[in-house]
């Protein structure tokens, strides 16, 4: 029977039953408890009404002599006078009895008013009961499956339903899994165990705490299905109620069934089905023994047990239910060894590397916008992994080295291809932290960022980059615009004044083409924000977001006008056909070819004497500009190469200056160094290391040694002396490119190491890369998190650290 179904008649074939012969009949048990509990209102009923006849005689006889005293003080009868010599015995007698008379009544009240009470609300909860399966669990946005541009599944967000178990389907290693330990009295109780209520409760006293729940399967199938999870005494008798109601209208079986649909295995998924789907990539009836005992070790505590997130917490747990399972005679002690050393692969991502949320909320909206069907679906994005690891590991780099010296709090980056895919997105410092993604929704001022618009718009109009204007004070209207360093220069060429960022003369192009015909080129380059129809706007006055900006200078860099920027290639649900198909864009305008090369010379300059000359990567054609706000608020570097766009913005939350921060220094290092690697780690088209097992890149990555240097081998068990450095045969070798830390970390290095030999290849008496059973040494200890990469890193080191960043694991886990 489903959650879903009404209740219905027990079959004529009986209940199913346990693997012992002389087990009672649960059904039978069941019925004869509602008559038990009919039997129990009826006897309350009967000892309600008899405290209340025998209250109501006494308040009666009160009452009489009450009026007989009052009637005797009024006829002025005499005060009866009693002989000290007889005191003892009228205190003993009818005046002793007068006296204890109220000492009854009130223990009659005593007694009558919390049982009455009980009675109640005993009563108000069985005719309050809700129908069996009338509960909708809320489980949230449908299943979306992830994936990156190359087609790698690297997150799942919503909700996993699979599909309703059916007897055929029933997995029996999962079935005898949950009975073990959730419920071992399950085939024997009838729907309350009180033996499991009372051990429950000693060893919770016994513990100091709550340490174990007394709840059978049945009440756990009830809540689920037909009432909510508030912890209220309430909520419980009723439960107690339905699952006495339950025992007698289905069978064990389907108890068991209508539990592993609606119980939640964690990760979003919901019913046995779905968290096989979702975990191993199978129908609940093909797990394996290790398989089912670990997703029934995850009803207990699902989120934190999910092997997506918690894979050691959830072999542990497994290994828990194996054992219960041997307990209870489901298995024998020789199939749970055996278990134990099957190897369980999961066949899903871990959670979502934090950073990559922010490009997932983003393309969350477009989603529901191009699917607009319910059900699970899978789409293809198109981040690329590589680069988005890069993309986050260079800017926390930068944050790390020179955020607190230049009160610099957080970074935004934007990595885009000619055609517009967003190939990686950096929203912010930390996603767990501040989910905000700056990005996309902070709207700041660009400064001379905006001067592409204003060139672009002059060459559009007929001057060239040779065409000579007077670096020399302006004044227009109110506002003087100055230079940053206060030099006027004079005559000097656009390219000059572009390269080096003239304030002067950027107004001036101003007010000789127009502001409005400035606005009208952002507006052709797909910048939505509001613009002031002001002077200043040449000097970025207005507020716009780094995706605007960057898909602005994409635009120059593809010819297209407006450059539409996207996150999805595909959507595909669970029909052979897409729900969406990414189509190639309909033909639009273009930018005059003339004023566009003069503008790709333009920013060109900036790179190569201008501004941005902390952006240059030997051997690459870069162009770009910086941008720095009023008081450095902010400050921007959007660059470019022949085949990407990168947007890099730097500044504080709360809009406080930093400490005289340009946008040639830390954005242009940001795009210098994501740029120098990301040419190279694009053109191998090597993927990044593992996170299950660190995989150090070829030998071929590490750069050679300008020169040649005498090196040395050395082997042995090595002792630790810090994550980076090891004491082998009496020497100290530091690995290279690795920069060390102690404590738990170099703890858990030596245990690794223990009694395991190291070949050391050492070329300066002191410096060297180790390997360990023909691995890096270096690049598994930065995969782990165990220790952080040196700024003159090779290459593959430095990308190992960035997996560890990407993934929260060692060092860098939370």
């Amino acid at each position: 029977m489903t959650p879903d179904a009404p209740e219905r008649a027990p079959t004529d074939s009986g209940p199913a039953q346990g693997p012992e012969s002389d087990t009672p009949d649960p059904r039978r048990a069941a019925r004869e408890a509602r008559r038990a509990a009919g039997d129990l209102f009826r006897h309350l009923w009967i000892l309600i009404a008899a405290a209340g006849r025998s209250l109501m005689r006494l308040g009666q006889s009160g009452f009489a002599r009450m009026a007989s005293a009052l009637a005797r003080k009024r006829d002025g009868a005499r005060p009866v006078t009693v002989n000290p010599a007889i005191r003892p015995a009228v205190n003993t007698g009818y005046v002793g009895r007068l006296r204890r008379r109220p000492m009854l009544l009130a223990a009659g009240l005593a007694i009558l008013l919390p049982v009455l009470a009980l009675a109640i609300y005993l009563l108000a909860a069985l005719l309050t009961l809700p129908p069996l399966g009338g509960a909708v669990v809320d489980t949230g946005q449908r299943a979306i499956t992830v994936e990156a541009d190359d087609g790698r599944v690297f997150a799942t967000r919503g909700s996993f339903r699979g599909q309703k178990l059916t007897a055929a389907d029933m997995p029996p290693n999962l079935a005898k899994a949950i009975v073990a330990i959730e419920d071992r009295r399950f085939y024997s109780h009838w729907g309350i165990d009180l033996r499991g209520l009372a051990r429950a409760a000693w060893r919770n006293a016994v513990g100091g705490g709550v340490r174990e729940g007394g709840s059978t399967i049945t009440q756990q199938y009830v809540r689920l299905t037909s009432l909510n999870q508030e912890k209220t005494l309430w909520r419980k008798v009723q439960e107690a109620f339905l699952a006495l109601r339950v025992e007698t209208t289905m069978s064990k079986d389907e108890i068991l069934l209508g539990y592993l649909d609606a119980a939640y295995f964690g990760a979003g998924a919901y019913g046995a089905d779905a968290a096989a789907r979702r975990y191993f990539g199978k129908p609940a009836k093909a797990l394996t023994l290790p398989e089912a005992a670990m997703l029934a070790g995850l009803v207990r505590a699902p989120s934190q047990l999910a092997p997506t997130r918690n894979l050691g917490g959830a072999k542990e747990r497994a290994d828990v239910v194996l054992q219960a399972m041997v307990e209870t005679g489901s298995i024998t002690q020789a199939e749970a060894d055996a278990a134990r050393k099957q190897s369980v692969t999961l066949k899903s991502p871990p959670e979502a590397p934090p950073g990559t949320n922010y490009f997932l909320d983003m393309i969350a909206g477009d989603v529901k916008r191009l699917a607009g069907t319910d059900g699970d679906m899978t789409v293809r994005s198109t981040l690329n992994l590589d680069l988005q690891s890069l993309a986050e590991g260079v800017v926390a780099r930068r944050l790390d080295k020179d955020g607190a010296k230049r009160k610099v709090g957080q970074a935004a980056m934007v990595v885009l291809s000619k055609t517009g895919a967003i190939l990686a997105m950096v929203g912010g410092r930390d996603y767990e932290d501040s989910q905000f993604n700056r990005a996309v929704q902070a709207k700041r001022q660009p400064g001379s960022l905006f001067k592409l618009l204003v060139y672009l718009t002059a060459y559009e109009q007929g001057l060239t980059p040779e065409t000579v204007m007077d670096d020399r004070p302006v004044r227009i209207g109110d506002w003087e615009p100055e230079n940053d360093d206060g030099r006027y220069r004079g005559p000097v060429p656009l390219r000059t004044a572009f390269a080096l960022s003239i304030n002067t003369v950027a107004a001036q192009l101003g007010q000789d083409v127009g502001i409005p015909a400035v606005i009208a080129t952002a507006r052709k380059l797909g910048i939505q924000s509001e613009l002031p129809n002001v002077p200043s706007l040449v000097l970025g006055s207005g507020t716009v977001s780094l995706l605007e900006m960057t898909r602005a200078y994409g635009s120059v860099l593809s010819g297209r006008a407006p450059l539409a920027s996207f996150g999805i290639h595909a959507i595909r649900g669970a029909a052979p056909q897409p729900l969406y198909v990414r189509a190639e864009p309909a033909p639009t305008a273009t930018l005059a070819q003339e004023p566009r090369q003069m503008m790709l010379d333009s920013l060109q300059a900036v790179v190569e004497s201008g501004t941005g000359r902390a952006a240059r990567v030997p051997g690459q054609i870069i162009g770009g500009k910086t941008g720095t706000s009023q008081d450095f608020r902010d400050a921007w570097f959007v660059g470019m190469t022949p085949e990407l766009v990168v947007g890099v913005w730097i500044g504080n939350d709360d809009d406080s200056p930093m400490n005289r921060m340009f946008g040639g220094e830390m954005p242009a290092g940001i795009f210098h160094d994501f740029v120098q690697r990301a040419s190279a780690q694009l053109a191998k088209g090597r993927p990044r290391p593992s996170a299950e097992r660190a995989e150090p890149a070829p030998a071929a990555a590490s750069a050679p040694p300008s020169t040649p240097v005498a090196s040395a081998e050395i082997r042995g068990v090595p002792e630790v002396i810090d994550t980076g450095t090891l004491s082998l045969r009496g020497r100290t070798v530091r690995l290279l490119g690795v920069v060390g830390e102690r404590g738990h970390l170099a703890r858990q290095l030596a245990n690794y190491l223990r009694r395991r030999e190291v070949v050391c290849t050492v070329s300066d008496g002191a410096t060297g890369r180790c390997r360990i059973e023909g691995d890096d040494l270096a690049a598994l200890i930065l995969t782990a998190g165990g220790a952080r990469a040196a700024e003159d890193a090779p290459p593959d080191l430095l990308g190992a650290e960035e997996q560890a960043r990407a993934e929260r694991v060692g060092l860098w886990g939370r």
